[in-house]
């Protein structure tokens, strides 16, 4: 597909090309042809560098000491949640060069310019708020254990690190995952082999059964789908001409690999002993020698900010794809700011019983990710990915087919499939053995409905 800036569209302001100590002017607009660079390769620090952080590793902490599985479960659970989160992904990034916007102003295809309010509106509160509240706990509990420092000064620490990435945006972004992942890398190999060697393979688990190993794959899901609102966000500066399968690839491996290894650690860490939903981090690191725990605590903290860098930037460019007016070039880096400022106050809640917390909030995204998801990709199945970029802008585009079908797949599915402590589904509470099937109910209802409105889709 060619790209061409055609009347009727939104050209982002300004001169920013490749300068990373710039701020990124403008906000959800389509990245101008002069300023695109990088290559697909990129995508996999991009990636890599955010998942390498404690809340990759709680996941498998969560799936046999939480969930009940034996330690081999668990790896088959992580490896078919994370694949699939990982290859949504992958197709969605690929998408992101030829189009030039963030990820959910795509979303205006299939919602349509007003409705696409409902899932931006999901996305601003799951990473503006919620990963950056997640992120930002994991990382101050790190330092805190590191330091010694009180945990809401450290907080504070970590905090005011990736809101300055936010602020700065793309080009910054990028470098600081880029220059993250050797040292974010490292000492996470090391770290799982140490725990690999000490951990039993044989461990039984607690007979979580058939619901647990659906639970563990929704919050692995979960997890790595957490980052498919954002996927266009990190490919839109790449050239347009920039190969799809290559972008697909760097951008799904990105997000499949350190997950899952990291994921199949933690899992391994529960086998050892300890405190593991109690006091996670201690936990996790007392399993290793005193040097490499002390790395293994910083690189936690580091994580952390990688991670959180991008949910504070992608939780930014939703809030504005809301249509959120600031007659400025800097309304981006300022609205960036206010999500930080948001996500560090609800992080102060989070910093007591974070790993329970961290549960319910893993599976509660699944719950309206799977049904935004089916929306989006059956609407790039049936206009062939074909992205007529004039309709993005257009407020009298209209498209109620998306909100319908994805409003249908979270509603019914919640109220027949949840299983969570402050609600039980009609299906779960009947039949305990079922688990949480949510997100994969969610998926399949949404898809079905919008496809079934095809009439209604333009």
């Amino acid at each position: 597909m060619t790209v061409l800036e055609p009347p009727g569209v939104a050209v982002r302001e300004g001169d920013y090309g490749a300068k990373v100590t710039a701020v990124e002017p403008g906000g959800v607009e389509f990245i101008p042809l002069a300023d695109r660079h990088g290559t697909p390769r990129q995508l996999l620090w991009t990636w890599m560098s955010p998942n390498l952080e404690f809340a990759t590793i709680f996941l498998g902490v969560l799936a046999v000491a939480a969930f009940g599985l034996s330690f081999w479960q668990a790896v088959l659970a992580v490896t078919v949640g994370t694949g699939l989160g990982a290859l949504s992904h992958g197709v969605l990034s690929a998408r992101g060069p030829a189009a030039g916007v963030p990820q959910m102003v795509l979303g205006r295809l299939p919602f349509g310019y007003w409705g696409n309010l409902l899932p931006s509106a999901f996305n601003t509160v799951a990473a503006g708020i919620g990963w950056f509240a997640v992120n930002s706990v994991s990382g101050a509990l790190a330092l805190n254990t590191l330091t010694g420092l009180p945990a809401w000064l450290c907080l504070v620490v970590v905090v005011a690190a990736m809101v300055v990435l936010g602020f700065f945006g793309h080009n910054l972004v990028q470098a600081f995952e880029r220059y993250a992942f050797p040292m974010l890398a490292v000492i996470f190999l090391v770290a799982s082999a140490i725990i690999l060697t000490k951990a039993d393979p044989g461990f039984a688990g607690s007979g979580g059964g058939l619901g647990g190993f659906l639970l563990t794959v929704g919050a692995t899901f979960g997890y790595a789908a957490g980052w498919n609102p954002y996927a266009a966000d990190y490919t839109r500066y790449l050239p347009p001409d920039a190969g799809k399968r290559a972008v697909g690839l760097a951008a799904g491996l990105g997000v499949f690999v350190p997950c899952v290894l990291l994921e199949v650690v933690g899992a391994a860490s529960v086998t050892i002993g300890g405190d593991a939903l109690g006091q996670p981090t201690t936990a996790f690191t007392s399993h290793l020698p005193g040097l490499i725990a002390g790395l293994t605590l910083l690189a936690i903290a580091l994580g952390a900010v990688s991670a959180n860098a991008l949910n504070v930037y992608s939780g930014a460019m939703s809030l504005l794809t809301m249509g959120v007016r600031l007659p400025l070039t800097m309304r981006r880096a300022l609205t960036a700011v206010a999500c930080g400022v948001v996500g560090f106050v609800v992080a102060l809640t989070g910093l007591e019983d974070a790993g329970h917390k961290y549960e319910s909030f893993l599976l509660v995204i699944s719950y309206w990710i799977g049904p935004w998801l089916a929306v989006v990709l059956a609407d790039q199945y049936l206009s062939r990915g074909e992205v007529p970029l004039a309709r993005l802008y257009d407020r009298s585009h209209r498209s109620p087919a998306g909100p319908i079908a994805m409003l249908a797949g979270v509603v019914l599915s919640v109220w027949l499939f949840c299983n969570q402590e402050l609600y039980v589904g009609l299906v779960p509470s009947r039949f305990p053995a079922v688990g949480d099937i949510t997100f994969e109910a969610g998926f399949l209802i949404a898809g079905v409905v919008y496809v079934a409105l095809k009439p209604l889709r333009r």
